[in-house]
């Protein structure tokens, strides 16, 4: 079986990392004084958060760093016996070799309030030898006892640049034929989303060559029919977005087709005072498909209201 190109090709150590220069710079001055305090990583999906994490225990501990970290994803434990239990546990034991283990919680922003209490508290007692390291997308939902025992690294999306420099070095390990607009094409469907854009790339690969038109076909956006169906609604065509939109829907979901909206709605040239309506029922429906309304019904709804205010 072929081995995930995200696993094959993930950086090994912090040097490696691609896009995070600020953070990577920081974090090998603690590894330098072996000084790691506890860590809060916020970020989006798929940035190097724990690429960090991992690579920061690689070089920590050389070959015995699986026995000193123990890396949890918060959204599949989040409740409060997974800290007492499997965090607590893993916390009070000896590191092999001295000094301090690494406890590694991806996703930390789903653990409940009462987890993340039990949590502080485990921070607390055994910071001596024991360091944490959260991972979320949002600090907001990160409770303050912790945020304020934590140094806080924010990542962002990676640039194209960086992005596409990394892709060009996937596909020259693989012989693999990818020209520039592919490679562009992987970044603007995955916005700085390195995973997605590894996965898409390998996905896509089958017979050694990568274009631009299968990373659309296999992509979970398809911004030129999304803009097709925009550009009917603004003008009034509500009919012929209409038929557009169900043709997505047969291919893409509601959230992804809302979020392609949002996207676009920023690249039209229109007054501030139009686009500002048109993100406000961008939202509002964005809203009712997160909360389970039908996509169908929400989708036409949103043309049928852009339609109406085209006409105007």
């Amino acid at each position: 079986m072929e081995e995930l190109w995200t696993e094959k090709y993930r950086p090994r150590r912090l040097t490696e990392v691609v896009g995070q220069s600020s953070i990577v710079q920081r974090l090998q001055t603690l590894l330098e004084r072996r000084a790691l305090p506890h860590c809060l990583f916020v970020g989006p999906a798929g940035v190097g958060k724990t690429t960090c994490a991992l690579a920061l225990a690689r070089e920590l501990f050389g070959e015995s760093w699986h026995s000193n970290f123990l890396e949890l994803n918060a959204s599949d434990e989040r409740g409060i016996d997974t800290v007492r239990n499997k965090v607590k546990d893993f916390a009070r034991t000896m590191a092999v070799g001295g000094g301090f283990k690494i406890v590694y919680l991806d996703e930390a922003d789903a653990l409940t309030k009462d987890a993340q209490h039990a949590l502080r508290r485990v921070m607390e007692i055994f910071s001596d030898g024991c360091r944490f390291i959260l991972a979320v997308n949002y600090s907001s939902r990160i409770i303050a006892p912790i945020q304020s025992r934590c140094a806080i690294f924010k990542f962002g999306p990676l640039k194209a640049l960086d992005a596409t420099a990394f892709l060009k070095r996937i596909a020259a390990g693989e012989n693999l034929s990818a020209d520039d607009a592919a490679l562009n094409a992987i970044y603007d469907v995955t916005g700085g989303d390195m995973r997605r854009a590894i996965n898409l790339l390998q996905s896509s690969s089958i017979d050694g060559a990568v274009s631009r038109e299968r990373i659309l076909e296999l992509s979970t956006k398809d911004p030129e029919r999304v803009a097709r169906m925009l550009d009917a609604a603004l003008n009034g065509k509500f009919k012929d977005a209409r038929e557009v939109l169900l043709a997505l829907l047969a291919e893409l979901s509601g959230e992804d087709i809302i979020k392609e909206l949002h996207t676009q709605v920023f690249e039209l040239k229109l007054p501030d005072e139009r686009k500002i309506a048109l993100i406000e029922r961008v939202g509002e429906c964005e809203f009712r498909l997160v909360e389970g309304c039908d996509p169908r019904v929400q989708l036409e709804s949103l043309l049928a209201q852009i339609a109406v205010a085209g006409k105007k």
